[in-house]
């Protein structure tokens, strides 16, 4: 007979795991930053920048938290 082989459920059962595994591992990759902390959240960067060159560090909290927002959300522990 040449028809399709045959798996044993054993064997699906072993790809199944595999596939969770492969999935748990991209999870914990996701996590990390996908980028150099001087490149990441340009925008939110210049304003503070701007701001502190402008009016000082204490007149600008607002976009120095704002920017930190920024870098939480994309991986950074800051």
């Amino acid at each position: 007979m040449g028809g399709l082989p045959i798996q044993s459920s054993s064997t699906i059962a072993l790809k199944s795991h595999k596939d969770q595994v492969s999935t748990a591992v991209t999870s914990e990759t996701d996590s990390k930053p996908k980028k150099k902390i001087c490149c990441a959240c340009p925008e939110t960067k210049t304003l503070r920048d701007e701001c502190i060159v402008e009016h000082g560090e204490s007149a600008c909290e607002k976009w120095i938290e704002a920017h930190r927002k920024c870098l939480r959300a994309e991986g950074f522990s800051v």
